[in-house]
Order: C-alpha cells, then structure tokens, then sequence
C-alpha cells in the first residue's frame, strides 16, 4: 500500500486534535466508526505520527492516514502528503537503449 508523509512535523495532526479537543484515545474511537473495517487506528499509531521525539514517525500507510483525516473531518493535503515514488531503475546504462543492437 502507498505510504504517505505527515507534514510539517505532526504539527497540522497535534492543530487538528487541539481544535476538536479531542484526546488520542478519542480519536482512536472516531477513526473506528469512520472504518469499514471497525479496526481504525491505535493511539499508539496516533501517539507516533503526532510526536516529536525519538518515537514519531514521519510516514504511515495511506489508509491509515485516510481513516485519520476522515474521522478528523479534515483535509488530507492539509494533513499528509504523498511520497515521492521509488525508481525502479536498478543498472546505469553507458549508452542510449536506441544506440544498442
């Protein structure tokens, strides 16, 4: 599954959480009702992605970062963004594909 990046350091998540006055365990149980699953996102999940130590983490699956913005009811470029994709291109090539026979 494609992974996305918090932006700005968690900073947007810890404002979004801030404003709804709502605690991590809080959130846990509204990204819960927003799941079609019924798993939603741990507070410990929650906890890294809005930290700013040693622990946080700056990546996440893009559907958990979906189930966040949803039960946030925010806007996930205001939240996260894409990553880069990954080049595939593994062998450097000393002339043009069009040049070899």
């Amino acid at each position: 599954m494609p992974k996305v990046v918090r932006n700005g350091a968690g900073q947007p998540l810890r404002e979004a959480l801030e404003r709804q006055h709502l605690t991590l365990d809080q959130l846990s149980e509204k990204t819960k009702q927003v799941d079609p699953e019924g798993r939603g996102v741990s507070p410990a999940t929650i906890a890294r992605l809005t930290g700013r130590g040693t622990t946080a983490r700056e990546r996440t699956e893009l559907r958990t970062a979906w189930l966040i913005t949803e039960a946030l009811d925010d806007r996930m470029h205001a939240l996260f963004s894409r990553m880069p994709t990954h080049s595939t291109v593994t062998v450097e090539r000393s002339s043009s594909d069009a040049e070899e026979e």
